[in-house]
């Protein structure tokens, strides 16, 4: 597995290649925002940890341009750890978000898995295949199309949208999507889902279709109807 590494503060960034290197993974450094970029281009990486405040070219406006191109994972870190920066991160295309300072091994267990699921192809439907109205989810090819045409899904994005959808009518508790997509326990303040809930409506919306099919159902989870 190869991860990309883009923090400025060269200290914690050689810390944190080491702590991956020792677990088994391959790491690209990158110092500031520009560079990180363009490594994000030229090389296929599987997960990038993304600091926020960096020289160049700061973390969210590099996760925009990223997010044009490529669906890699991201964990944005940053020393800002009130709720409407992890917000911004989140509804910008990031997978997961760590506030400084963090617990070393709570960051390599988040590493570990977000690569483990967005490599795994952990759907447990029968059907590999959903349409509904224009809209056509894979589970094999982890594609999504409406009326033909492709859009571009974080890897939790997909599953939070094929565990709503191939589930109709039916309220799935925010603690079990938790589990099932997020694959932690949901915390008192938590809004993780919730961000990448709104980011899969505003896509299909995008896309022409029904976003608002995808409904929160207060006080209980989550149904599509």
């Amino acid at each position: 597995m190869n991860i990309l590494l883009i923090e400025d503060d060269k200290t914690l960034s050689c810390y944190l290649k080491d702590m991956l290197v020792k677990s088994g993974y391959q790491v690209e450094q990158c110092f500031d925002g520009e560079r990180g970029l363009m490594c994000a281009r030229e090389h296929r990486h599987h997960l990038i940890l993304l600091d926020k405040m960096l020289p160049k070219l700061d973390g969210v406006t590099l996760l925009k341009s990223l997010r044009e191109f490529s669906q890699v994972p991201v964990i944005m870190v940053s020393a800002q750890g009130a709720e409407e920066e992890r917000i911004i991160g989140l509804s910008h295309g990031a997978d997961d978000y760590v506030a400084k300072p963090f617990n070393a091994k709570e960051l390599l267990l988040r590493v570990e898995s977000l690569l483990r699921r967005s490599q795994a192809n952990s759907f447990t439907n029968v059907e590999s295949e959903i349409s509904i109205d224009g809209l056509t989810i894979n589970a094999s090819s982890q594609q999504i199309q409406v009326d033909g045409k492709p859009l571009e899904f974080t890897p939790i994005q997909f599953k939070l949208l094929w565990q709503l959808i191939s589930k109709p009518n039916i309220v799935i508790d925010k603690s079990e999507l938790y589990q099932s997509v997020l694959n932690r326990q949901l915390g008192a303040y938590d809004r993780s889902l919730d961000m990448h809930l709104s980011r899969v409506r505003r896509k299909l919306s995008q896309a022409n279709w029904q976003g608002e099919r995808l409904q929160t159902v207060h006080g209980k989870g989550y149904c599509f109807k």
